[in-house]
């Protein structure tokens, strides 16, 4: 059993993987601006706002951090995550940043999409901004075990999918079926993560789930 604590824990990933680490028994802990109205059990939920400050995460193992940068959160997410993984380093913990798509590279060594000019206008600060999080990350700015963890193209509550019960796992190159799509629904993805939190096989890493 480990101490999970979710920053964002009732957002579309968040709150997934809250009810999957609950479901498996391990003691969790979900962090949000406001209290949800409908809770999962055996689930402590805390209200906080990571923009404003950093919650206790006093015996937490696992940090993780599920928030949009969109919203009241564009523009602040940068500086929030740098702290919460200061956090995670000063308690022992490890630091889990739920990132995006664009992330990803399209091959081997090639730029990830965000560094490309074909991002849809109304993504593209936030593609940005969550790449400066796995940047920041990357380059040491925090001495912490970290992962950056990217979901599919398509991933959101506007298509949530069934769950299969399966998934493939890569590093930074982007996962397609045999159609040319990229997707995973949320219960698959945050089965994904709680596989990659109880058997560690990615350290300072970034991990891609998709179909």
């Amino acid at each position: 059993m480990t101490a999970i604590t979710v920053v964002g824990g009732t957002g579309y990933a968040g709150a997934a993987i809250v009810t999957e680490a609950a479901r498996r028994g391990h003691t969790v802990t979900a962090i949000s601006r406001t209290a949800p109205g409908t809770q999962a059990e055996g689930v402590d939920y805390v209200t906080g706002d990571l923009t404003q400050s950093v919650p206790d995460i006093a015996g937490a193992e696992v940090v993780v951090a599920a928030l949009s940068p969109r919203g009241d959160n564009a523009g602040r997410l940068r500086d929030a995550y740098r702290s919460l993984a200061q956090a995670a380093a000063t308690n022992g913990a490890r630091f889990v940043a739920i990132g995006g798509f664009s992330s990803l590279r399209p091959a081997e060594g090639a730029p990830r999409f965000v560094e490309g000019g074909d991002l849809p206008p109304e993504f593209a600060a936030e593609a940005r901004e969550m790449n400066d999080i796995l940047a920041d990350l990357a380059t040491g700015s925090v001495d912490v075990d970290w992962l950056f963890v990217s979901p599919a193209a398509e991933f959101g509550s506007h298509v949530p999918g069934e769950a299969l019960g399966r998934y493939r796992v890569s590093g930074e190159v982007a996962l397609f079926d045999q159609d040319g799509k990229s997707a995973i629904s949320g219960a698959d993805f945050a089965r994904a993560v709680l596989d990659e939190i109880e058997t560690p096989t990615h350290h300072r890493a970034q991990i891609h789930f998709a179909y």
